[in-house]
């Protein structure tokens, strides 16, 4: 498995800024609940910027996640396409994935990931992309492809209007390359018309409202 260098775990400053700024808070702050909830690393502080616009998924919603995902998340490949606090790719490392690659266009929050790898002593295993994941995936990145891939998808909610369809072809992108056997986990909204996603094939739809998750597995085809 050709997993991230050690050289590559800093943080890869993007050429140019896209879409709307996501975060701004100047002062860190460690809000309540924000840890890692299961796995070797359980019960690990991770650190926040505190901009509320970055939505981390709430704990009761990622403890759900990865209770549908549990069995495929070891010795899996994690690409966590909205970095945000890195919660979920770092929750699946500490699960059992292999190996994670982040993407988060905020440049702040960008370093708060790197510092979370850090703290957890990861960074053989993570790195992070500090640009626009669109952008950073035009670039024809280098993905390991001798594990299943887990992708998370959980991006601003306002991109399933405005970007939807940038979210359509990088998923749809990442879907025609990724090894049999990868899981797609997507958090939407509940205003997300879930159709948009069809051609990927069948979905296992699961409301936490306010969010929405969707969780599909790219089978052999027969």
């Amino acid at each position: 498995m050709s997993r991230p260098n050690p050289r590559k775990s800093q943080i890869v400053p993007s050429a140019r800024k896209a879409g709307r700024n996501v975060g701004s808070y100047s002062q860190e702050i460690d809000p309540v609940g924000l840890r890692i909830i299961g796995g070797k690393y359980r019960g690990s502080k991770l650190s926040y910027l505190g901009d509320r616009r970055l939505r981390p998924m709430k704990d009761r919603v990622r403890e759900a996640a990865f209770n549908l995902i549990h069995s495929w998340v070891k010795d899996s490949f994690v690409l966590d396409l909205f970095g945000g606090t890195g919660a979920l790719g770092l929750e699946a490392i500490s699960r059992g994935a292999v190996g994670c690659i982040f993407t988060e266009q905020h440049f702040p929050t960008a370093k708060i990931i790197q510092q979370n790898i850090a703290s957890l002593n990861l960074q053989n295993q993570a790195q992070v992309f500090a640009g626009d994941v669109f952008l950073w995936y035009r670039r024809n990145p280098e993905l390991p492809k001798d594990h299943p891939w887990m992708v998370f998808c959980s991006p601003p909610y306002f991109f399933f209007n405005e970007r939807m369809d940038d979210v359509y072809a990088l998923l749809k992108n990442l879907y025609d390359q990724a090894p049999e056997q990868s899981v797609f986990v997507v958090e939407s909204d509940t205003t997300f018309d879930w159709s948009a996603l069809e051609p990927f094939g069948e979905w296992d739809i699961r409301p936490y409202p306010p969010a929405v998750l969707g969780i599909h597995k790219k089978e052999a085809h027969v």
